[in-house]
């Protein structure tokens, strides 16, 4: 790469200073040749580049230095690249640059789903430490939760400057999605307590499906008659799972425990299952307008106060006990955080249907973690209602991810 500035003393850069690239395509030919033609003349290109670097006319005193050496090249036919530019600063190398030159960062494969699948293995354990904590109210567990959210969550709002309030027309949707997101943990806590820690998942599990249904309401979506039918077998699911009294009578063969305390589950279960489908559809509406931190930061404001509210009318409050209690709930919340931040790089880099298959996997942690840790059987009632449930969901997001791989 040649000198620049030549005899050129230095001067103060400014905000409009440019750096020209100017490339001479120097052709030499031999004594024999004959002089070039008017086609034949060296040829120049002249890129501006947004930089702090020499103006036009040094670079016009370079090429006059260039042209002059032209003639004293010899021998065959060659070919020359004359860069004459100098950069007094960083090389422009930003990832916008790179962008606009057409490079893209190599991506590693698999890696989308392998952080849905991390996600789905914290949410799991986070299922299964809820399960375990019995003193404590499910209500009071969502209000710590929500409260180290809301601290993991400020530093980052800080940072990326969104501001702790959002954008005037989207306020509305964020307290909504923060309400219904958080009623929807709550409920699914609540589940896990009363019910079986897998038939409690596999209700919640059942989302993706009447979130189409809300979407083609609410959003207008298409709604196709494969949408109906996995409708049908997620609610067929559900029931077998939940074994409602007035189709399998008062004692049911295969529940462990009180009956009533598993179709209360059931019911929360169930209509958490709903909250978290409005809570999508809302962030559906909503768009990439809003920071996911900020939507985050709301869902832990909203159920923080929801939570302390509720939990101070029904008088649930209780200290967790020395020790164990207290690193387990601190630990539900660190998990969760993490959970929903490897959830969220999955969907910035893996496609949304594939995702929402590997997050299938918390079902069967959930029968694993049972089966294991709390001696509880399998029953043909609760693995029938998971297998309708499971492929319900399934078909749902292999069908959008054929229809979205469709699309030019």
């Amino acid at each position: 790469m040649g000198e620049c500035n030549h005899g050129t003393p230095e001067r103060a850069l400014t905000g409009v200073d440019k750096v020209t690239v100017v490339f001479h395509k120097v052709v030499s030919h031999d004594k024999h040749t004959q002089e070039l033609g008017e086609d034949d003349e060296p040829s120049e290109e002249t890129v501006h580049l947004r930089s702090n670097c020499l103006n036009h006319e040094d670079a016009e005193n370079r090429q006059d230095e260039e042209r002059s050496s032209e003639g004293s090249l010899e021998g065959g036919e060659q070919e020359t690249l004359c860069p004459a530019f100098c950069v007094r600063g960083e090389w422009l190398t930003s990832s916008r640059e790179r962008g606009a030159r057409g490079d893209k960062p190599k991506r590693c494969p698999g890696l989308g789903l392998f952080y849905a699948i991390l996600a789905t293995v914290f949410f799991s354990i986070i299922h299964f430490l809820v399960k375990t904590i019995q003193d404590i109210h499910a209500i009071e567990i969502s209000a710590i939760r929500c409260f180290f959210q809301m601290l993991f969550v400020v530093p980052l709002l800080i940072h990326h400057k969104t501001g702790f309030l959002g954008p005037r027309d989207k306020r509305i949707y964020l307290v909504l999605r923060g309400f219904f997101g958080s009623n929807a943990m709550i409920l699914l806590y609540y589940a896990v307590q009363q019910m079986s820690l897998a038939d409690a998942t596999v209700i919640m599990f059942s989302n993706p499906v009447f979130t189409s249904l809300l979407a083609w309401i609410f959003l207008k979506e298409k709604c196709t008659i494969w949408d109906c039918v996995f409708t049908v077998f997620t609610i067929t699911g559900v029931i077998l799972i939940a074994r409602p009294p007035f189709l399998f009578g008062e004692h049911p063969a295969g529940i462990e425990g009180n009956y009533a305390n598993h179709v209360k589950g059931a019911i929360a279960a169930f209509a958490g299952a709903v909250a978290a489908s409005f809570t999508f559809v809302i962030l559906r509406k909503m768009g990439k307008s809003v920071h996911y931190y900020l939507s985050v930061w709301y869902y832990a404001v909203v159920g923080f106060i929801e939570s302390v509210i509720t939990v101070s009318i029904l008088g649930e409050w209780k200290i967790p006990n020395c020790g164990r209690d207290r690193w387990i709930m601190m630990l539900i919340a660190i998990l969760g955080i993490v959970g929903q931040t490897f959830l969220t790089k999955a969907l910035q880099i893996e496609k949304a249907g594939p995702v929402a298959l590997v997050r299938t996997v918390d079902v069967v942690l959930a029968f694993f973690f049972q089966f294991i840790f709390f001696n509880q059987a399998l029953t043909w009632w609760s693995l029938g209602g998971a297998l309708c449930v499971v492929v319900s969901t399934s078909g749902v997001a292999v069908r959008k991810w054929y229809t979205n791989s469709r699309k030019p």
